[in-house]
């Protein structure tokens, strides 16, 4: 009795310091106090942080390598851009099927992060040689009307093409996975995790306003082969940090060994199947199983035909369980808060594209001799992040969470909606200061001399760039945390590969509307290669005007939208 005692004693401390549903890296049961929180996720931000500057030294002044060195019309290139921005957006739904389904986060990340390497080592073996075969350009004097070999073109986008494959793969997982080391059982380590998405946020930023900063400075001054190259340095720095915090990290084990996929499709097959259930007949069921009325039980309540067989039988692998419905209703209700961000990626893929050439006819000198180069401009993005973020965190969450008395002070949809109204803001800024541009062309007779500086600051396009920033901090950073967070647990990569999609998508759909107005417009219409000529303001008032309409529909499926049981905002 007293040996019983004391081994209870000793034991029950370590029990309660047990995370539930969480190993270590050799499979045994982990420690709250030694393993997981802010020490592993320090790791993983470092890890992001790292990431996120090799991909905004490819992604931030692609345009201007491909106007630049591989000559490509503006038009075309914004639609190159945008194609390979979405196409980088929408893969993260493979990796993280792959990833929850077959590999788990930490092996995927490896394998990616080792692919990332390989594509951003190409990329910068494709911008040391200037040709891999004899480039006509070697034996004319008129640079500006040749075109590098077709070759070398299809080995730069064979090697971009590879990097979008392998962030595919990295950027769902990490993010994942750097969430997964909070318990959100324990009330901490959840108020942690609210907290976990905006210094992630503040990571990724700070990484993308060092690559702003010191990268397209190389790329446009020193040499593209150097500023492609760092990207490739730093990947390999990053993975060997991940590598370091192995023995820190909190892995996820499964619950049930079926893919979450397969029964998630099985609830939709077997409610189609059962069409002609009645109403009656599910009611029965429901109360068969002691399931009690709760807010979301009549939303989308044809799933819940699933909880019976077409022949009355309730065999195993026939019905469904009540929590495989609830998974399948859960992803569901995401669709429409999906659909209506998409236009405010619509308005984000064009800080890297559009505003950038804004930029380039405006005057960047900062004194006699320095000049910022215009891809940097979007500094000021990652710059109003950074300094927005800590006061979100430590003044504005605080203030309202005493106002609302939720954890997070405002819900995830309240701050997402907040985010798309600033966008809007933003565009309607931009669109005025295009105008004040153009107008400034034709007063100094600069309209027919597009290589000519403009007698306009640089500074006039600060106000779109920071507004630009603060909206993210509310609706990229909401994005994520909501994504996440309604989805099943075993389905947290592909949460936020949903989220990342919405960008992809985006960025599809921007292209697709550049190429449609060009060729309704022509080639000197709104996107003219001579930008004192185009009209960007024309779009941008378009932009401002989607938007809007996006942001009421917006608002009414988020009003309409119901928190997942586990999880109320």
């Amino acid at each position: 009795m007293a040996v019983s005692a004391l081994f209870a004693e000793t034991h029950t401390p370590l029990l309660e310091d047990a995370v539930e549903g969480a190993v270590d890296y050799k499979g045994r049961s982990v420690n709250r106090s030694k393993t997981g929180g802010w020490k592993s996720a320090s790791f993983i931000i470092g890890v992001e942080v790292a990431e996120r500057f090799a991909y905004y030294g490819i992604g931030s002044n692609l345009i201007s390598y491909l106007t630049g060195p591989l000559r490509q019309p503006m038009a075309v290139a914004a639609a190159n851009v945008n194609g390979w921005s979405g196409a980088a957006s929408l893969l993260p739904l493979v990796g993280a099927f792959v990833a929850d389904s077959f590999l788990g986060r930490y092996r995927t990340i490896i394998i990616a992060s080792l692919l990332y390497i390989l594509g951003l080592g190409l990329l910068t073996l494709s911008a040391v040689l200037t040709s891999l075969l004899p480039s006509e350009c070697q034996f004319t004097s008129k640079i500006s009307s040749c075109s590098p070999p077709k070759l070398q073109v299809i080995f730069f986008f064979f090697s971009l093409y590879i990097v979008a494959i392998a962030q595919g793969g990295h950027k769902p997982c990490v993010q994942a996975f750097g969430a997964d080391q909070f318990d959100e059982k324990h009330p901490e380590e959840r108020k942690a995790k609210s907290s976990f998405f905006n210094w992630w946020y503040f990571g990724i930023c700070g990484g993308a306003f060092l690559t702003l900063l010191i990268l397209n400075y190389i790329q446009d001054n020193l040499n593209w082969g150097l500023g492609f190259g760092i990207p490739c340095i730093i990947m390999a720095f990053a993975l060997a940090i991940f590598l370091l915090g192995t023995k820190t990290y909190r892995y996820g084990v499964k619950v049930d060994e079926r893919s979450p996929f397969v029964r998630i499709s099985r609830v939709f097959v077997v409610a189609a199947r059962n069409w002609r259930t009645t109403s009656l007949a599910i009611t029965i069921e429901e109360e068969a199983c002691g399931t009690l009325p709760y807010k979301g039980s009549h939303q989308f309540k044809f799933l819940n035909k699933a909880l019976l067989a077409p022949d009355g039988s309730k065999e195993d692998g026939k019905v469904c369980s009540i929590s495989e419905v609830e998974e399948a209703k859960a992803v569901l209700r995401l669709i429409p808060i999906w659909a209506t961000s998409l236009v405010y990626a619509i308005v984000f893929a064009q800080s890297s594209t559009f505003f950038t050439k804004q930029g380039a006819t405006l005057d960047r000198s900062i004194a006699s001799k320095i000049e910022i180069p215009a891809a940097s401009l979007q500094s000021f993005i990652s710059l109003a992040v950074v300094l927005f973020i800590p006061i979100y965190d430590r003044a504005f969450v605080p203030l309202a969470r005493k106002v609302t008395g939720k954890p997070s002070g405002i819900t995830m949809l309240q701050r997402i909606g907040i985010g798309i109204f600033l966008s809007i803001i933003s565009m309607i800024i931009a669109a005025l200061v295009e105008i004040r541009r153009l107008n400034t062309a034709i007063k100094y007779g600069r309209i027919d001399n597009p290589k000519a500086i403009i007698p306009m600051s640089v500074w006039w396009l600060v106000p779109q760039y920071v507004l630009f920033g603060i909206s993210d901090v509310f609706t990229m950073v909401g994005l994520q945390e909501f994504f996440y967070d309604q989805v099943p647990n075993e389905l947290r990569s592909v949460g936020l590969a949903l989220y990342l999609s919405i960008f992809g998508v985006g960025n599809f759909l921007s292209s697709f509307l550049i190429s449609y107005i060009e060729k309704a417009t022509g080639q000197d219409g709104w996107f003219a290669d001579n930008m004192n000529r185009a009209h960007l303001d024309y779009f941008y008032w378009l932009l401002a005007g989607l938007s809007a309409v996006g942001f009421i529909a917006y608002l009414y499926f988020a009003r309409c939208y119901l928190y997942s049981r586990a999880n109320n905002a």
